[in-house]
């Protein structure tokens, strides 16, 4: 490995340790000609998936693509970024162990309603507005209907005296 500082092409490592759940290893590293320390990161490379779009366009999938999609439904809901991250991190993971190297953008979408549903009602339904091109209020009424004709759970519904 290069030393970031004077780029001698030799370090040894000092120690290493599992970083990110495992996914990676950290290594703590010298330069054998500066005696500077650094830090590197070992991981493993993933075959590249592909994203087939609606119109048959292909793209590399980008994980942060969902993550902003998921910020924008749970904006102002009591839900940290490290869930959301989480959330992504499940369904790229899904999507991965499903399919060898192409994904569609139906299964994605589905993938993440599925497990923002049981996250969060109101950051599902704003997904879903989305997600799922509602152009009317009767759109939301029919996922509203569906949700509770699953047995979803609602927290804040108000019953049907209005209290």
């Amino acid at each position: 490995m290069r030393c970031p500082f004077c780029s001698h092409p030799d370090s040894r490592v000092l120690d290493s340790r599992p970083a990110r759940e495992g996914a990676e290893i950290r290594r703590r590293r010298e330069c054998l000609a500066c005696k500077r320390r650094f830090t590197s990161y070992e991981h493993v490379e993933e075959a590249t998936l592909w994203v087939v779009k609606k119109d048959g366009r292909r793209e590399r999938f980008d994980r942060t693509k969902i993550l902003r999609g998921l910020m924008t439904a749970c904006e102002k809901r009591p839900i940290a970024i490290d869930r959301l991250e989480l959330l992504v991190d499940e369904v790229e993971r899904g999507l991965r162990d499903a399919h060898a190297s192409e994904v569609n953008t139906e299964t994605i979408g589905e993938a993440v309603i599925a497990s923002l549903q049981t996250l969060d009602e109101v950051a599902y339904v704003r997904f879903a507005s989305v997600y799922r091109q509602f152009t009317d209020i009767e759109g939301f009424r029919r996922e509203l209907e569906r949700m509770l004709g699953a047995g979803v759970k609602t927290h804040d519904r108000i019953d049907q005296n209005g209290g």
